[in-house]
């Protein structure tokens, strides 16, 4: 190649056309895999084999029948555990293509169904054709854990299902399956497609980052389209490490290498990262908690806001060769747009290279935060001390999730590029702290003498410990009040009279503290919960 390109540059002409949607049928994938893994009656030994004995002896035969070749692919669904077999089967489209061909003489492939509605009909549809094909056959698998376990009839298949068995751990973050993410994911497969099709003569083995190994699966998990799509770079593909293979440092790099020479960009990105033993991906902690779940489970509480999470890459390059090699006394710091106002990490510019791209920071971000900001400054201000302001770039995230590669690149004082991507915001678990307020009395005001003034100097009747809880922005959630003391309280010598422990009680306000003056207010009316306190030894 003569001049680098982005991957969303590349025109169509020069890409593989892809027979399928990918988008929706990796979303598709992944609400899949997640229903697999959260079956647990799928993995159990019993269950498998049989299930392995359905799609070899049942399924494959009965697909293949209403199979025509060069036409469409029928609209029938296997049960769930026929299904998940042969999804794991696909994935090795060698092993498939040749048995698919040996048995049926033709390739069969899988039908493009992504909403909720035609699913339903496919698999009913499936069940009929299925109950009057197999009458002896339940349509669903029965097996139980008395039962004995079936004979295995196919071992290179039960090899395939039980390497599969945590596929769903690579790709259980929130964000994966929102349709930004997606795009954007389709768009850098296609430029790994163009990039093995371009030099794969110039690496033994090509590394896929998550986002395009999610895309790769997908392609593959239907084999018609992916087998006419990629006709004439069959052998080539063989050279990608597969899903579960261990990757050495100098495959990823010459990958890296590849990647930056075909696009100038880097190869990871944030959702885009690159693994090295994916063995044991499964193993590893996220250092956030993507929590998955279909609603809200807090809508109820309207004083509760939900909190969004984002990941965020940054990677620099320098632009001079000399630059890269001297000791400089420039660095970069980055902070937030908005918010966490006293977080500076800082990088030296001397600790970037020349000829590659280098992750600077790996973060995971507030989408309240706004955005990032990167400055060039130079050590020695005033007084040689400190460090004097050169430039200035912001990268915002709404300006990151415009662009369909979910990624940005600035430019800072000729002397640097900085090439910053993030994930799709996704909703987070809620954060909360509980803080202590002032003592309340029995109507929720607190103790003060501000409110006895108000009051005329009337005592306030009765003592409640009282706690705030705060969210993620520091926004008061609930107000907490336990009741420890009855009766007018006056200044003197009265001793305070405590309830006894049957008498206590807990009770959560839902909303904020309605201030009279400075910190002094009265706790919010709507109650949200009320417990009356027993005696119990727990």
């Amino acid at each position: 190649m003569s001049e680098s390109r982005n991957a969303s540059e590349i025109s169509e002409a020069e890409t593989i056309r892809l027979g399928v949607d990918l988008v929706s049928a990796a979303r598709r994938n992944i609400g899949f895999l997640r229903a697999v893994a959260e079956s647990q009656w799928l993995h159990e030994k019993a269950t498998v084999f049989e299930a392995i004995r359905r799609y070899d002896e049942l399924w494959m035969p009965l697909i293949s029948d209403l199979t025509v070749v060069g036409s469409t692919t029928p609209m029938v669904l296997p049960p769930l555990d026929v299904e998940w077999v042969w999804f794991c089967h696909t994935l090795n489209p060698v092993s498939y293509q040749q048995y698919c061909e040996s048995r049926f003489s033709k390739l069969i492939g899988k039908p493009a169904i992504f909403d909720e509605e035609n699913e339903e009909y496919a698999l009913l549809r499936c069940k009929n054709i299925w109950t009057h094909k197999y009458p002896s056959e339940p349509f669903e698998n029965e097996t139980d854990s008395e039962m004995p376990i079936p004979v295995v009839t196919n071992e290179e298949i039960l090899v395939e299902v039980t390497k599969h068995r945590f596929l769903y751990s690579k790709i259980s973050e929130a964000y994966r399956s929102e349709i930004v993410y997606l795009i954007a994911a389709r768009q850098r497969y296609k430029g790994f497609l163009y990039m093995v099709q371009s030099f794969c003569d110039e690496c033994a083995r090509l590394v896929p980052a998550s986002d395009i190994l999610l895309m790769w699966l997908t392609h593959q998990s239907y084999p018609t389209a992916y087998a006419e799509d990629l006709k004439e770079m069959e052998g080539d593909m063989g050279k990608v490490v597969t899903v579960w293979e261990s990757v050495k440092e100098k495959e990823m790099k010459e990958t890296k290498i590849l990647w930056e020479r075909a696009f100038d960009q880097s190869y990871e990105k944030a959702g885009g990262e690159v693994v090295l033993d994916l063995d044991r991906v499964n193993l590893v902690k996220a250092p956030v908690y993507w929590e998955v779940s279909d609603t809200d489970v807090n809508t109820k509480y309207k004083s509760m806001l939900p909190r969004f999470l984002l990941e965020v890459c940054v990677f620099v390059r320098v632009n001079s060769r000399m630059k890269a090699t001297q000791q400089t006394s420039e660095f970069l710091r980055l902070g937030m747009l908005r918010c966490h106002r006293e977080l500076k990490l800082e990088k030296s510019i001397s600790n970037f290279q020349y000829d590659s791209w280098q992750k600077a920071w790996h973060l995971y971000c507030e989408f309240g935060s706004k955005g990032i900001k990167l400055e060039l400054r130079h050590r020695g201000g005033y007084c040689f001390k400190g460090s004097s302001l050169q430039e200035t770039v912001t990268f915002h995230w709404n300006d990151l999730l415009r662009i369909s590669s979910l990624t940005l690149e600035r430019g800072v004082a000729q002397e640097l590029r900085i090439h910053a991507s993030i994930t799709p915001p996704v909703q987070a678990p809620y954060l909360l702290k509980c803080v202590p307020d002032r003592v309340t009395d029995d109507s929720g005001v607190m103790i003060s003498d501000v409110i006895l003034r108000m009051n005329r100097y009337r005592p306030q009747e009765g003592r409640w410990l009282s706690r705030t809880v705060l969210d993620h922005a520091g926004r008061e959630c609930f107000v907490i009040r336990i009741r420890v003391g009855e009766g007018f309280w006056r200044r003197g010598d009265e001793a305070p009279s405590a309830v006894k422990w049957e008498d206590r009680i807990i009770e959560i306000r839902e909303g904020s503290w309605s201030y009279v003056a400075d910190s002094i207010g009265k706790a919010p009316v709507q109650r949200k919960w009320l417990e009356r306190q027993h005696q119990k030894n727990h």
